[in-house]
């Protein structure tokens, strides 16, 4: 639990941390809440032809000591005399995910609610007055929990790489070729990135132990700071209805918008966090919360090989139980359906699958898992 130490008085009128004590996790690894498509996204990253080169080449060029110059001069550093509830939520989820070096953390004037964690050598924090003045106490405990577990799984190294890749593929769009190669590149950072987030939104309600607020949060994100004329299980059915929703060619739209993007749609990202909050697997949140979960000094016995095989056996199982129309042509597929021209046709027109009797139903009555990927919004960083 959190003790007093980590607890402080009123700052600035803000409650700087809740009347409630939470868990804490001593030792804890980033495999307890790290969802099982962001590591396979990452070795489907590393195998990427040309990423170890150009990783290796960047991790050398990439102007940190300026970017952290940057924040210090032109931005607010939380401490105990600047942001103090702030200060004390961060300490507070370090101390929960016993996470040794408490970060550095800056408040930027940016009228667009967003936070990331960035840096190679050691990680910074940054948040806008936009995401400050958005969410409340708990919300934001929520946000920065977020950040701390993208500290803790080192995600901020493969972040910061591409911020830079980005930029760097808007100046070079005019080489022929040049613009290609490094775009598979941000492609491929993009997918994983996506996946981190799911990851991090976790290591958030581990921090925060507290499911609705995580969930104002993400309504807040998508809909503004209007929680009256919101509501939770519909914001919910919404993610049921955009997975299902639609023929095939509403599934390749949704893959085409979720391209641009590093963020998965927020109605998603309330949906996998719900489920995993209810899941009752070995690494589920409230197995967690009961103190079964893996250690960081048990990380060196862990095959690289075992974590594929339960990122490949997550990945089938969403397929089995998704709803998007794609998904289930895949499960149909895999399962030897017949008539794959009929269904495939049909699928496009809207019309109904095929020939009669063609094909094995699909898992079509299977309960809707809320986790295809997806991303939302802005082809720029979405908050969190």
């Amino acid at each position: 639990m959190t003790d007093d130490n980590h607890r402080g008085g009123d700052g600035g009128g803000h409650e700087r941390v809740p009347g409630r004590q939470r868990r804490r996790f001593p030792g804890i690894s980033s495999r307890a809440y790290e969802h099982p498509a962001d590591r396979s996204a990452l070795v489907a990253l590393r195998k990427l032809t040309g990423f170890d080169t150009v990783f290796k080449a960047l991790s050398g060029l990439l102007p940190e000591r300026s970017l952290r110059l940057l924040f210090l001069s032109d931005s607010v550093r939380v401490s105990d005399a600047q942001f103090a509830h702030l200060n004390t939520m961060l300490r507070d989820a370090c101390y929960i995910l016993d996470l040794e070096k408490v970060p550095p953390m800056y408040v930027n004037q940016d009228p667009n609610p967003n936070a990331m964690c960035i840096g190679l050598d050691e990680p910074i924090i940054v948040v806008t007055t936009g995401l400050v003045e958005l969410l409340d106490e708990e919300e934001m405990r929520a946000v920065v929990g977020h950040e701390v577990g993208h500290a803790l799984s080192g995600h901020s190294v493969y972040r910061t790489i591409l911020l830079f890749l980005t930029n760097l593929a808007l100046k070079v769009a005019w080489i022929p070729l040049g613009n290609v190669a490094i775009m598979a590149i941000v492609t491929a950072l993009r997918e994983w990135f996506r996946k981190s987030e799911l990851s991090a939104d976790r290591a958030g309600l581990l921090v925060g132990q507290d499911l609705r607020a995580s969930m104002r949060g993400l309504m807040k994100l998508a809909g503004g700071n209007h929680l009256h004329e919101m509501n939770v299980d519909a914001f919910l059915e919404q993610a049921e209805e955009y997975e299902a929703g639609g023929d095939l060619r509403d599934s390749v739209l949704k893959i085409l918008n979720v391209l641009p993007r590093t963020h998965p749609f927020a109605t998603v990202r309330a949906a996998e966090l719900k489920k995993w909050a209810d899941s009752p697997a070995a690494h589920g949140f409230q197995r967690i919360m009961d103190g079964h979960y893996p250690r960081r000094d048990e990380d060196g016995d862990t095959s690289v090989s075992d974590s594929f095989r339960q990122s490949a056996s997550s990945y089938a199982d969403d397929v089995r139980h998704s709803k998007d129309p794609l998904m289930k042509l895949v499960n149909d597929i895999a399962g030897g359906a017949g008539d794959l021209g009929g269904k495939l046709r049909g699928k496009f027109t809207g019309q109904g699958g095929g020939k009669p009797g063609g094909g094995t139903p699909g898992d079509a009555g299977a309960p809707g898992d809320a986790g295809a990927p997806g991303n939302g919004g802005a082809p720029d960083d979405d908050p969190r």
